[in-house]
């Protein structure tokens, strides 16, 4: 699928919508994002299972922020898997396997919010930290070679 017929096709469902932005808002979302990690990193021997759903949170910031450098926003329903698959598309297959463990860490972070009988291993948000880092470096790349005038200060 190409990105005019996922952009079209989720416009028809009304995942999405157009949205107006600015670097300095972009900028802060990823900042955002780079602050969770080092969050979810200092709380891992507290507790696992949040500092997993702060390094997912933190790729859906920078997901929402990729979505930002490109005009849209997620809409009504369905926000986070709507960042995912947007991202998805928009990194595409040399991303595939990153995308796909943000997708797991969707779920997982689901779970572990409504099923309070999960549990979260240190390997775990080991793990999820080092994609959560991975793929906000990922987008900055993309956001800055796609924007020459962005230049993100951190």
């Amino acid at each position: 699928m190409t990105f005019n017929n996922f952009i079209e096709k989720y416009k028809k469902q009304n995942l999405i919508k157009e949205q107006s932005s600015n670097f300095q808002g972009i900028e802060t979302i990823i900042a955002r994002a780079h602050e969770e990690i080092r969050i979810a990193q200092a709380n891992i021997s507290i507790d696992e299972g949040t500092s997993f759903t702060i390094a997912y949170t933190s790729m859906l910031h920078a997901g929402r922020a990729l979505m930002l450098t490109k005009g849209y926003r997620p809409n009504n329903g369905y926000q986070h898997k709507t960042v995912v698959d947007f991202a998805a598309m928009v990194l595409g297959t040399k991303f595939k396997t990153l995308t796909q463990h943000f997708d797991k860490m969707r779920r997982k972070r689901n779970l572990f919010i409504y099923e309070l009988s999960i549990s979260i291993s240190e390997t775990e948000v080991n793990n999820a930290l080092k994609s959560a880092a991975t793929f906000i470096a990922t987008i900055k790349n993309i956001i800055e070679k796609e924007n020459p005038q962005f230049k993100f200060k951190f």
